[in-house]
């Protein structure tokens, strides 16, 4: 046993190093194609993640006319408190809007406005995240009412534009899926033709089939294992880059809530190095059924 097992590891290693270019050629396209697959399973699970982060600060915004009557300001709070919809409304003043202002637009914007020219406010949540369209809806046009605001429209654009990425890189990862199987293909069969005198010897004297196939499907599984642990590198350092480039301190912030847990990247990287070695088994199996005549 012990020998057959040095003759496998010798046999594969030969084969693996006789046909380096081809086989650094398949190792790299497996790679960047399971990268790309780990992309875009990475996308969609931060997607996932920070979906139900926005559903939780999901909150309506009614801004009102900054002449509003007092009239008018009552009657929206009496309708708001009223909707069973919604609920933790707060009344923000003009001057409690223009100090956030402040914070948000640069000094030469803020020093033509004056807190009478900013409107108050009603901050509300709505029981679930899909009640904020109705909020926005009942309130528009209401008197007193400049405007209704809501990000929902946005995280849809958002959302709209993650999937379009992920289905990108899922699409560009097929393909390279593909031409990664064929390379491999191409590597074991080329390994088969250089080998196919020591190969018709070897029948001769009564080798078993498995015994012939054996270093074959090695080659092909070690490419794709190779490519696959790579990939799973580069997905680790890319988490690692996007966690860096983001402030811990401020969760709010939308790349902060695209990261994943380190549970959900170690089975990703699972994933990925599991699509490797099938990919490289796959390749090395047709290889044989088609040009290994045992």
């Amino acid at each position: 046993m012990a020998n057959y097992a040095e003759y496998v590891a010798t046999e594969t290693a030969t084969n693996l190093w006789r046909n380096r270019v081809t086989t650094v050629a398949a190792v790299f396209t497996v790679m960047i194609s399971l990268f790309l697959v780990g992309a875009s399973l990475v996308l969609r699970q931060g997607a996932a993640n920070a979906e139900v982060k926005w559903q939780e600060g999901v909150q309506v915004r009614v801004w009102m006319v900054p002449g509003a009557s007092p009239n008018e300001v009552t009657a929206i709070k009496t309708q708001l408190t009223a909707s069973p919809i919604v609920h933790g409304c707060v009344y923000r003043t003009q001057q409690q809007n223009y100090e956030e202002a402040k914070q948000l637009l640069t000094p030469t914007e803020i020093s033509v406005l004056t807190p009478a020219q900013i409107p108050s406010s009603f901050n509300c949540i709505p029981n679930a995240p899909e009640d904020a369209e109705v909020v926005v809806h009942t309130f528009t046009g209401q008197p007193g009412v400049k405007e209704v605001s809501s990000p929902t429209q946005f995280l849809r654009s958002l959302q709209r534009w993650i999937t379009a990425l992920q289905w990108g890189f899922f699409s560009i990862a097929l393909i390279l899926l593909i031409s990664s199987a064929v390379l491999i293909l191409n590597t074991i069969r080329m390994a088969i033709f250089a080998r196919r005198r020591e190969v018709a010897v070897m029948k001769l004297v009564g080798a078993t089939n498995w015994f012939i196939r054996v270093p074959f499907i090695l080659e092909g599984l070690i490419q794709g294992l190779i490519g696959s642990v790579l990939a799973g590198g580069l997905l680790w350092a890319g988490e690692w880059l996007w966690r860096s480039a983001t402030d811990p301190n401020q969760p709010a912030q939308i790349a902060r809530q695209l990261l994943l847990t380190n549970g959900q990247l170690f089975w990703t990287e699972v994933v990925v190095i599991f699509l490797g070695v099938a990919i490289g088994s796959i390749g090395s199996a047709i290889a044989i059924r088609r040009f290994l005549d045992v």
